[in-house]
């Protein structure tokens, strides 16, 4: 059985719909049971692009034990092996990269060009860094009379986002196949296309059968299977905290490993001697980046009370950078959101701040220009430290700019948040950056305008998770340690 009714290298580009009538279990397309589908929309033209099967506890539940018949023989297999799968795999990504970039442009709304780069180039990367990873890895260490190893944790549930679908299904599943754990994903139903392709190509790598696995579905259905079942040792979640906290509730049952990747309310803190265009310019990027569809996003601009008309004026020339229009329009910096919901949430809160009193520096509104698609004007408010937009996630376009009086009270409104996951700080020199980069309660700060490392641990702080993504801090979270304790040699 094909995965879909479309022909390889053309599917996100037709007009016409796709149909993708199977889950992919235990090394084959299998047809799903039930006839229920999930709609998968353009977000620029809100056309039907795609249908994927609704998965059902039963398919879940045959992926998992499809995956715990593989563990065995794929964890023995020699490291080189499971490195080589990677590569391989890398490889066939990187020679479907326009139909990869061209489904995800469209699901998720990111510009072709800049969905080429980041949403596609990122993960082939990623999974021929992972394999070297593991290829340069201490798997086991002697301490005293201890020989201490590591070893796959097992089979491997993962639920992954729409944001950076195939980013996130990457930085689950390399790491934890080449360490030697089976998976099962269940990747987004909002953009799933992305992870169809990429179980073609997975296929054609020629994986052993049950070592990876896909369903389709809704978390509720599917990812609570993942979550609960008893064969599932570690389940890795990425999306809003509200999920996050119900499925390290259901997984507690079971007492398996959590690793939770959830929001943030990052704060972008431009001290009084910093390069300020510089900064102001460095933020908007590092906040529109996606239509502000990312958990890192640096939604929160502190800047000294006493230069905020002129952090005013160079934000309305940073955002009028951002030409917004549709995602295969080559004139587009910033495309639509997601989806209705998405789009409609956002404006709730733009609306609410405005009614709060935010002065409106840029955007507020949905741009009159398009008739169809998910579009939010890329909107900047200033706002006060107390007000409710400082706490939520917005996940849009919007850039909240705080005036604080002193360092103290920069630093104070910057941890002032339930998230603790990503931010930056901006002064006039790295060591004065570091100094508060330091008292911020965050997994990464970016100083004066450093660039995000692949290599190094992405995760956060508080409620914004626990456990880490990228290089070997990444890979670890699917090892465990044994300690082997031999008898001390006779002196």
């Amino acid at each position: 059985m094909t995965p879909s009714n479309h022909t390889p290298n053309s599917p996100a580009g037709s007009a016409a719909s796709i149909t993708y009538p199977a889950h992919y279990i235990g090394g084959q397309w299998v047809k799903a049971q039930s006839t229920d589908r999930l709609p998968v929309h353009d977000s620029s033209t809100e056309a039907l692009m795609a249908t994927v099967p609704a998965g059902t506890v039963a398919e879940a539940q045959s992926a998992v034990m499809a995956a715990r018949a593989a563990f065995d023989s794929w964890s023995g297999l020699p490291l080189e092996t499971r490195a080589a799968f990677l590569d391989k795999i890398a490889a066939g990504i990187k020679a479907r990269t326009d139909e990869l970039a061209l489904a995800i442009a469209r699901e998720v709304g990111m510009p072709l060009k800049m969905a080429r780069a980041v949403q596609v180039g990122g993960p082939a990367w990623h999974w021929g860094n992972f394999a070297k990873v593991a290829r340069h890895f201490e798997w086991e260490k002697k301490v005293g009379n201890s020989l201490v190893v590591r070893e796959p944790i097992g089979v491997v549930g993962c639920i992954t986002p729409w944001n950076f679908p195939l980013s996130q299904i990457t930085l689950k599943i390399a790491p934890a196949l080449v360490a030697g754990c089976t998976v099962v994903l269940k990747p987004s139903e909002i953009a799933p296309v992305n992870a169809m392709i990429l179980a073609e190509i997975i296929h054609e790598a020629g994986l052993p059968p049950g070592v990876f696995n896909l369903v389709n579905g809704l978390g509720p259905v599917v990812g609570e299977v993942l979550a609960t079942h008893p064969e599932v040792d570690m389940v890795s979640f990425t999306g809003s905290t509200r999920a996050g906290k119900r499925v390290a509730e259901l997984a507690s049952q079971t007492v398996k490993r959590v690793a939770l990747e959830l929001g943030g309310k990052s704060a972008s803190v431009i001290l009084d001697d910093a390069n300020m265009e510089a900064a102001v310019k460095g933020t908007v990027s590092a906040c529109m980046l996606n239509s502000g569809q990312t958990c890192s996003a640096h939604t929160r601009m502190l800047v000294p009370a006493s230069r905020y008309q002129e952090v005013r004026a160079l934000a309305q020339a940073a955002i009028a950078r951002f030409p917004i229009g549709p995602s295969l329009d080559e004139a587009s910096k910033l495309g639509p959101l997601v989806s209705a919901a998405q789009r409609d949430r956002v404006m709730a809160f733009i609306r609410t701040g405005i009614a709060e009193g935010a002065d409106v520096i840029a955007g507020g509104d949905m741009p009159p220009a398009f008739s169809t698609g998910y579009f939010v004007e890329p909107t900047i408010l200033g706002i006060k430290p107390t007000d409710m937009l400082a706490q939520e996630e917005i996940f849009g376009p919007v850039l909240l700019v705080i005036p604080y009086r002193d360092e103290e009270e920069a630093v104070a409104i910057a941890n002032n948040t339930i998230y603790g996951l990503g931010g930056a700080v901006w002064a006039g020199t790295d060591e004065r950056a570091m100094a508060v980069a330091r008292r911020m309660r965050t997994g990464q700060v970016d100083i004066n305008g450093g660039p995000f490392n692949g290599q190094a641990p992405f995760g956060g702080y508080k409620q914004s998770g626990n456990g880490r993504e990228n290089g070997v801090y990444g890979f670890e979270e699917f090892l465990e340690y044994k300690a082997m304790q031999l008898k001390p040699s006779a002196a």
